[in-house]
């Protein structure tokens, strides 16, 4: 899918952490927002002291501005001190630190846009008594960069932990192409009992029981097929070691094979280390 939700190539799922935390940011403060102009609106009025709705509006807009053109702030601290391991005391030092100077930024931009927003509406706004309000902004603040913070090492955790699922996931099939000349079978490399050499081509034996044949080497395939358990038994003759279950002696040094299908093929005494090979139990990946 290329338009889904949760998947595809255009889904969340495919966004780096720090713009799925500013999308939660965004929709969050936004939310926050209009709960909070509502609040004042609805408190105000209560106690006989109504306000015209566009205050508490400037107000928030201008707070939910400056906090989301300073969220960066924190995602980079993140980056930089993430709260765990060995260090972490030091990093939520470091984080309790930089809340100052975030905090102090946020409210001179804030004071800023508000005093544009005033103007603009042809009043004046007063921040009241300098102090008392940096540190009242500070206590909210601190806060807020506390869940900015946690929200983007959360939507990093989870980026990690996609991450380690892709990682963990089972690798497809090893495929193996024979060109049959005017057509080429794609198998699963596991589906291929036996090759054995005829003159110019190699005839393959699958589990599903068809003998297909490419013009090659036999020497060649085995280069190709030797890493994933294939093992060269007679000068025309290689076998998948997962389907051999039986060997038995023929006499003089030789042994004859029986395959998962019943067929049976040469083990030379010329192979010593496929006879080898063979009798070593195999383990099922």
């Amino acid at each position: 899918m290329t338009n889904g939700v949760s998947e595809g190539t255009s889904g969340w799922r495919g966004w780096p952490a720090w713009a799925v935390g500013y999308a939660v940011i965004v929709i969050g403060a936004l939310l926050v927002g209009i709960v909070n102009v509502l609040t004042i609106l609805h408190d105000t009025g209560r106690m006989g002291m109504p306000l015209p709705a566009w205050e508490p509006a400037v107000w928030e807009a201008t707070s939910v501005i400056a906090l989301i053109a300073l969220a960066w702030v924190a995602f980079l601290m993140v980056e930089r001190f993430p709260p765990v391991g060995p260090r972490w005391p030091f990093a939520i030092a470091a984080h309790i630190a930089v809340t100052i100077p975030f905090s102090l930024v946020h409210v001179a931009l804030m004071v800023f846009l508000r005093h544009g927003f005033y103007a603009l509406l042809g009043e004046s706004y007063d921040f009241g008594p300098g102090f008392d309000e940096v540190l009242y902004e500070y206590r909210k603040d601190l806060l807020t960069y506390a869940l900015f913070a946690a929200t983007f090492w959360a939507a990093g955790a989870l980026q990690r932990g996609r991450a380690g699922e892709v990682a963990a996931a089972p690798a497809p099939p090893e495929t193996f192409d024979i060109n049959e000349g005017q057509r080429m079978i794609r198998v699963d490399r596991a589906d291929i009992l036996s090759a054995r050499s005829c003159g110019n081509y190699v005839e393959f034996s699958l589990a599903d029981g068809r003998q297909p044949l490419m013009r090659t080497t036999l020497a060649s395939v085995a280069s190709m097929l030797g890493d994933a358990g294939f093992v060269r038994t007679h000068r025309s003759w290689l076998v998948n070691a997962r389907h051999v279950t039986e060997i038995a002696a023929a006499g003089s040094g030789d042994h004859d094979l029986r395959l998962s299908n019943g067929a049976e093929v040469p083990l030379s005494r010329r192979y010593p280390e496929a006879l080898a090979l063979l009798r070593t139990p195999v383990v099922p990946k």
